[in-house]
């Protein structure tokens, strides 16, 4: 099956370079997606732009493809649902959820000259980054590509009601499946809360697990890509 891969702020479709091998040995295609404004260069980009490059994927997929966000992808990946509902077998979040119609994409952090930097360590202590070494660290901070604030500010738009009925997996990597269930039924995650099919999975690491269990991360996807 055909696996889109769709990487969070700050980073390129070089964070799944870990996992697309591990997908590969465990008989699917995986498609990283290069998103415009995080990667291409362009300073201009804008969610509109990055959710355009995911339907492309979709509809240049082989089949059905199963469609995964990570972070703030998470709510590209829920727009393709939505876009295409027929067209996604399955969407899978690792590490986030997907924002509500009328909200903005990333809003989180400070703009600077018109795009978001990555704004260091301090907002990611704790379990979202405590299996990154220093290392990893500072090869992530110097590989970060500021984000447009055409992307960051976006607003969101949903306009398909049959995106609900399209099976989701969860990913809960700093937060655990129990945590993930509270706050959808405390009315957090709106959308999910409405989702027909809804599955969650543990993954024992920080906020990227793309990059510190890639092999575990491809494995929990295998396993929830629907059948061919």
């Amino acid at each position: 099956m055909d696996i889109l891969l769709i990487a969070g702020l700050w980073l390129d479709g070089s964070a799944w370079d870990d996992v697309v091998p591990a997908l590969e040995a465990l008989g699917h295609r995986p498609v990283p997606i290069m998103l415009p404004g995080q990667g291409d260069g362009s300073a201009s980009a804008t969610l509109d732009d990055q959710a355009a490059a995911v339907l492309a994927a979709v509809d240049s997929a082989s089949g059905n493809p199963m469609v995964v966000g990570h972070s703030a992808a998470c709510t590209l990946a829920w727009l393709a649902a939505d876009a295409r509902p027929e067209r996604v077998a399955k969407v899978a979040f690792v590490g986030g959820f997907p924002a509500a119609g009328g909200q903005p994409y990333a809003d989180f952090f400070e703009l600077k000259d018109g795009v978001m930097p990555f704004p260091g360590w301090g907002p990611f202590e704790g379990p979202d980054s405590a299996d990154l070494g220093e290392e990893a660290r500072r090869d992530f901070a110097s590989a970060a590509i500021p984000v447009p604030a055409g992307v960051t500010k976006g607003v969101v738009r949903l306009t398909d009601e049959r995106r609900f009925s399209v099976p989701v997996l969860v990913v809960c990597p700093e937060f655990t499946p129990a945590q993930a269930q509270e706050w959808i039924a405390a009315g957090d995650v709106p959308e999910l809360g409405r989702a027909e099919h809804l599955e969650l999975v543990d993954i024992d690491s920080g906020h990227w697990p793309m990059i510190t269990k890639p092999a575990e991360l491809a494995r929990i996807l295998a396993a929830a890509a629907p059948e061919a």
